[in-house]
């Protein structure tokens, strides 16, 4: 409680790890901010070194320490923009360098261990022994140092001193490989509002964005919905004429699970995403359209 974020360097971080011993490693310090603040030129930096090392046959794996706030949307992004066939492991820390015991070192020593393992491929992250995939891995608590949930899912992997158990088969799965150049190239992102739906919701957060300047207009509209892909009625109404009005609506359920689709289910979820991704998604659609 009460740190600062990005305060201490990728080599710094690793200086005396003994998992490290004998290893051939190349750092790079690509961003040194709060994951929170992460705007589109960090993640276009990012996707880009890592694409760079990924393409070179000496490097085996990539692994990226990251903020836990937005790790989630940096892993999804990698995964479905690369999807790689190396593994890029992603890790973090909940606690501070300076903590009693952080908990940074012994992830970092988790990550190489994954990094390593035969048969790793796809972005992952590892926090707390725990391998969660890119598609699934949410944060779900902001204090503990095990904060992330894989859901129905599970893990993909547990590392026990040192090794890798596998559980279940690693990520392949990627919607936009497609638009990376796009991606890169971009000077800002397609205009995606996220909205909620919950009891009392109405249709003014719906019309006023219809109603915004045509430089300002949104191109999608994300709409976290209650239960399973469910709509309060006034809004529902409301994003009807939006979509009439040229505007993309796509559904994802706010407590996170991919909707049970149904024949009366008011507009389209995307992989069954979860907000925070199906957000990316939507956006990397559109850039594309």
């Amino acid at each position: 409680m009460g740190y600062t974020a990005g305060q201490v360097r990728v080599e710094d971080l690793a200086a005396g790890l003994p998992a490290l011993a004998g290893l051939a490693l190349d750092f790079e310090q690509v961003a040194q901010i709060n994951s929170k603040d992460m705007r589109l030129p960090e993640l276009q930096c990012l996707v880009a070194r890592v694409q760079a090392h990924l393409a070179d046959d000496a490097v085996s794996a990539v692994i990226v320490t990251h903020g836990t706030d937005t790790i989630e949307e940096t892993a999804w992004l990698l995964q479905t923009l690369l999807a790689p066939a190396k593994p890029v492991v992603l890790t973090c820390a909940m606690r501070p360098a300076t903590a009693v015991s952080p908990d940074g070192p012994q992830n970092l020593s988790d990550a190489i261990a994954v990094a390593a393992h035969p048969g790793a491929r796809g972005v992952v992250v590892v926090c707390a022994g725990r391998v969660h995939g890119a598609v699934e891995v949410a944060k779900v608590h902001p204090y503990r140092t095990d904060p992330f949930d894989s859901g129905d899912a599970g893990v993909i992997a547990l590392v026990e001193e040192g090794r890798v158990r596998d559980l279940r088969p690693w990520p392949t799965q990627a919607r936009h490989t497609d638009r990376v150049s796009a991606f890169l190239a971009a000077s800002a992102m397609p205009r995606v509002a996220w909205l909620s739906s919950h009891a009392d919701a109405g249709a003014w957060e719906v019309e006023s964005l219809l109603g915004a300047p045509a430089a300002r207009r949104v191109q999608g509209i994300l709409v976290a919905a209650t239960g399973n892909a469910s709509l309060h009625a006034d809004l529902e109404a409301a994003l009807h004429k939006a979509e009439a009005a040229g505007v993309r609506v796509v559904l994802a359920n706010r407590n996170g699970a991919p909707p049970v689709p149904y024949p009366a289910q008011p507009f389209a979820d995307i992989d069954g995403l979860a907000p925070a991704k199906a957000r990316w998604a939507l956006a990397l659609d559109l850039l594309g359209a």
